[in-house]
Formats: C-alpha cells, sequence, structure tokens
C-alpha cells in the first residue's frame, strides 16, 4: 500500500451575494462566523481579522502584532450518540487546572442550557510575562450538541475587560451547533 502525501492546508475564500430573502441576522457590529457549514456558529464583531490555522479559526481585534486579544475556536464532528451525560463541567475544570501559564485566579464555571446543546465556560486570571508582566483573562468554553464538541478560548488584557466582555457575552448568546445550512445565500437550515 502506497503512502500517501501530506497535504498543505489550504483555505479558499468565497463571496457570495446574498438573496434578498436571506435569514441571516447579527448584531450591529457584529458578523456571522459559520464553520463546516453550521456545526459551528457565532457572532464575532464586524471589523475583526479572521485568521484561519490549521485545526482553528482565530479573530485578532487588529492586525498583528498590533492585535490586543484573540478569540479561538476549534470543533470535532462526533459519532451519533447520547452526549447528554458526558461530563462538561469537570473536563473544563481539569482543563483550567492544566492551564501552565502564570494563574492568579479561576472563576466558577458557568452552564447555558440550550434545547439541542450544553455549554459550559469559565475565566482565569493571569499574568502574562511576554514583555513586562501585565495581568490578562482567558476565557474558555466547550460545547457539545448535536454530535458536536467545540472549544472556544478568549484571551484579552484584563485592563480592556469593560470592552471586551460584551463581545465574549455575544459569542455565548449566538453560538450554534449542529444546525447545517443547506443554502448559504439564505440562510435556510436542514431539513427547511
Amino acid at each position: 500500500m502506497a503512502k500517501g502525501k501530506k497535504s498543505n492546508l489550504q483555505w479558499i475564500k468565497k463571496t457570495l451575494e446574498l438573496k434578498p430573502d436571506h435569514r441571516w441576522e447579527a448584531p450591529e457590529g457584529y458578523k456571522i462566523f459559520v464553520a463546516n457549514r453550521g456545526a459551528v456558529r457565532f457572532n464575532v464583531p464586524q471589523e475583526w481579522v479572521f485568521e484561519p490555522q490549521a485545526k482553528s479559526f482565530k479573530f485578532l481585534d487588529k492586525e498583528p502584532p498590533d492585535d490586543d486579544c484573540c478569540l479561538e475556536v476549534s470543533f470535532n464532528p462526533l459519532p451519533p450518540n447520547d452526549w447528554s451525560q458526558f461530563p462538561l463541567k469537570s473536563t473544563l475544570k481539569k482543563v483550567l487546572e492544566d492551564d501552565g501559564r502564570n494563574v492568579i485566579s479561576r472563576g466558577k464555571v458557568f452552564t447555558v442550557k440550550r434545547q439541542t446543546a450544553s455549554i459550559v465556560w469559565a475565566e482565569l486570571k493571569f499574568i502574562d510575562t511576554q514583555a513586562e508582566p501585565r495581568e490578562a483573562f482567558s476565557r474558555t468554553c466547550i460545547g457539545l450538541g448535536s454530535n458536536v464538541q467545540c472549544l472556544i478560548t478568549f484571551d484579552f488584557w484584563a485592563d480592556q475587560a469593560h470592552q471586551l466582555t460584551p463581545v465574549w457575552d455575544e459569542v455565548m448568546r449566538s453560538l450554534t451547533l449542529g444546525l447545517y445550512i443547506r443554502d448559504p445565500m439564505t440562510g435556510a437550515a436542514f431539513p427547511d
């Protein structure tokens, strides 16, 4: 059996004209991010910079190296199963305990209930020492629903929390898992 060549990841950006009767709606100042035809969807600030990675997607408030925050999402399709008993809270707590940064505090775990998904998130505060020591926050979310698991992280400076907390709130409010889109030009979902 011949070994296959490793392929380099190539993202293709395609712009489509929305139909006049499209169903896409985001709050003013936000745009809708959709991965894998609807496996993961949420709103992000309109002007943020999008950087696809090998196994994730990043959104930055400005072009690097001038960026002050980073929102990153990855996701995995799961085999059909009843995932309702998966221990999301304890999994998130373990992720936060294993964080290797200079953590100064860990917040409580919040649970977001949705009809088709379970979502948990928590925040930790750490000292970033890459340049001069500076307090920063890191929020981590694990979502599970419709046979999709997602991980979202959001790192930002503590002194910018007042302006960036609403961004996280909108991501959590709009986070949708496993609502697959049949027609991206209208936003119609399966099985419409």
